[in-house]
This record gives structure tokens, sequence and C-alpha cells, in this order.
């Protein structure tokens, strides 16, 4: 089929090539980039916490209603404790300052050198008195866990100074020294300046999500100290169960810490798994609007192309029926129109591709977004060729089936 009478057609019927090319650009620009952001988010919501068997993990903040000094607390918050580790199901039990991906607790700054005027890195802190390594059944890669007399208790109405010996993340110690070599011993510092407190470094753990779970190297730079913190009236334990006890244990864990003191206290319980729920509904709420998006998108270019096909078809009703009375097959005609569209398409679809990566570019540089692969254009190409003929099939194959004779009927 020759290629100049679909272009004549089409320069007598800019407005309408144009319209439809436009629309395809558009379109494939904001599906490309939409699809990117899906998956992009899709993928830091799937990420370790760190935690391991996260479906078995619950919190319990207890808070006490009456004043206590701090020998009375930290007297409380053992007891509280040894009450959930009898309760049946239960694997182990740790103090805890904060937990992972609630979005609430403490962040300190990191330097690597004293003389620093600022910090290297903003790292989430937590604090226990108990083997978070065992009991979050975190990987430990290097060094080892805190031995009993590491441990240290800390009133923070009285001193916020923690014991040096400290347990990081991988990222933390890569991201502060990414020369590689081991961790163990590397000089760190809490805060910057002069008086920035040295720390040491015993062990070194495969991943630990912060409290805020960022995206990137930030999310996973953590920090553990020994340390049993009072002085708020508050006991934060985690707890790990058996598998599938999870839910018992939690109703039962709560009965335990009551029974454990005459004194009222506010209770509270939430599984690991409400808080990365909490945490990404955010991202899953942006995904299925950006998904709803991408149908409509395909929805309306669809419609265009099969609205202006149809007009094309109308007007050229007789123009048809001569091509036919000369002999043109159906096949012909079809032909014709599937060209005609697919030349279109391809005109849309490479506007598109330069509009897709202007528009990422644009998200690269002011939402630090990471640049969209080429399998999303190469991927948004075809489905807007396939599109594409698939809307003008139905036009075209009407425009097909005309008789000579009805299209060439005067009016």
């Amino acid at each position: 089929m020759e290629i100049r009478p679909i272009l004549s057609a089409l320069m007598r019927s800019k407005t309408g090539a144009i319209l439809v090319a436009v629309q395809v650009a558009l379109s494939l620009a904001i599906l490309a980039n939409a699809l990117h952001i899906v998956n992009v988010r899709q993928e830091v919501a799937a990420r370790p916490s760190g935690v391991a068997a996260e479906n078995d993990v619950f919190h319990l903040l207890s808070r006490n209603l009456r004043k206590l000094d701090n020998n009375e607390e930290v007297a409380l918050q053992k007891r509280l404790a040894a009450a959930v580790r009898a309760v049946p199901g239960v694997v182990s039990v740790a103090q805890v300052s904060q937990v992972p991906l609630s979005r609430s607790g403490s962040t300190s700054g990191l330097s690597t050198d004293r003389k620093q005027s600022k910090s290297s890195a903003n790292v989430a802190i937590y604090a226990s008195p108990d083997s978070l390594i065992k009991t979050w059944g975190l990987q430990l890669v290097e060094g080892r866990d805190f031995t009993p007399s590491e441990i240290v208790d800390i009133d923070q109405n009285v001193t916020d100074q923690f014991p040096p010996q400290v347990i990081v993340t991988r990222a933390l110690a890569d991201k502060l020294h990414p020369g590689g070599g081991s961790a163990l011993g590397m000089p760190l510092f809490m805060g910057a300046g002069e008086d920035a407190q040295q720390l040491q470094v015993i062990g070194v753990v495969e991943r630990l999500q912060t409290q805020g779970a960022e995206v990137g190297d930030r999310g996973e730079s953590s920090l553990i100290y020994p340390v049993r913190l009072s002085g708020d009236g508050d006991t934060l334990l985690t707890v790990r169960t058996e598998p599938g006890q999870r839910e018992r244990v939690m109703k039962e864990a709560e009965q335990a810490v009551r029974a454990a003191t005459p004194d009222k206290l506010i209770v509270r319980l939430r599984s690991l798994n409400d808080d990365r729920e909490k945490r990404y509904r955010a991202d899953r709420a942006l995904s299925w609007m950006l998904i709803t998006v991408s149908a409509l998108l395909l929805l309306v270019t669809a419609s265009g192309i099969v609205g202006i096909a149809s007009l094309w078809v109308t007007q050229r009703r007789k123009q048809i029926g001569v091509r036919r009375a000369l002999g043109a097959r159906r096949i012909d005609i079809l032909r014709y129109f599937l060209t005609e569209n697919f030349m279109i398409t391809s005109l849309g679809v490479a506007a598109g591709v330069l509009l897709a990566l202007a528009l990422n570019q644009l998200l690269v540089s002011q939402l630090e977004m990471a640049r969209l692969p080429l399998p999303y254009l190469l991927g948004g190409a075809l489905v807007f060729w396939l599109l594409g003929l698939g809307a003008v099939y139905g036009p075209a194959w009407r425009a097909a089936s005309i008789s000579p004779a009805t299209a060439t009927r005067s009016t």
C-alpha cells in the first residue's frame, strides 16, 4: 500500500490527526511516569524492616496514671516485662524506646570526626536493656550483641548521656565509611563539634528500618544502645510470639500487665503489621489514584481514536464506495484505515516519549524521583500502538463492509 494517498488524506484533515497525536503523546507521558511511580512506591512499601517474622510481632505500650519515682518505675518495667514473658506462646520480649515504621521516636546526628561542624547522618535511636537481635530476629553480620554488664539504666530527667557501646546497621556503616572494611572500631561520634561523644561500634546488623522508614539508606540508618530508659512513666514492650499465636497473645498480654500491678494503666497494643499498613497507607492511596488515572487516560484516548475514525469513515463514504467499485477488497480498505491510524499513533508515541522524559526529569529534579527506565517507554509505546489499532478496527471494519452501491448513492 502506498503511503502518499494516506498522507494526502491526513493533510486534508490535519486538525483531527493532530488532536489524536497530541492525546496519545500526553497520555503516554503521564502513563509511563505514573506506572513508574506506582512501581517505585510498591517496592518501597515491600521493603523488609529487618524484623524477622513481622506477622508474629506486636508492641504493648503501658502508661501509669500514678506518678512514680524512678526506682518504682524501673521495678514496674521489669515486672510488666516478666508478666508478658510468662504468657503462653511468647517467644521473646524486649523493652524498647521506639519501634520501626511507627513514625514516632527520636533521632540524632552522627559524625565521623569531632572537627565536623555538621552531622554526617541522622539516625534513629533504639534503646533497650534486652536483646533486640533476639526479639526481632535481626541478622548480626559483624561483631556481637550486648552483654548484661553493658546495660545501663538511665533516668531521662537526670541525664542524656548514653554508654559508648552501640550496634549499627550496615546501611549506616556504609554511609559513614563508604570505603568499606570492618565497621567495628570505626570512628563514630554522637553529635558534632568538640563536645561530641565518641561511640564504640561492637556489632553490625544487616537491616533495621527507622521509625519513619524513609526512602533510601536514610530509612535504614539505625543505632541501638544497651539502655533501659525511665522517667516518662511509659513502658513500651515489643513481643515476638509463636507463629499464628499473635492475636491470642495480645489479648492475654494486656490482661497480664493489668494484673501485674494494682495501679491503673492505660494499655495500647498494635502489631508491626498495623504500623506497616499505616506507614504506607498514603503510598497505596497514591498508587491506586495513579492506576485509576492511567486507566481513564487509556479509555479517553481510545474513545478519541474511535470518534475520529468514525467521523472519517462517514466523511469518506463515497470515496470508499468508489474504491470498492474499482476493485478494492475489504482487506484493502481495512488496511488503509489501520495504516493511517498507525502513522498518527506513531507520531504521538514519538512526541510522548520525549514528553515523558521531560516530565521525568522534572520529577527527578524537584521530588528526587528515580529516572524513568527504558522498558516503561517501550512498554508505553507498545500499549498505545495496540490501543490505536484496536480502537480503529471497529470503524475500519464498518468502512470495509460498505457496499459500492450504497456508498456511491447520492443522499
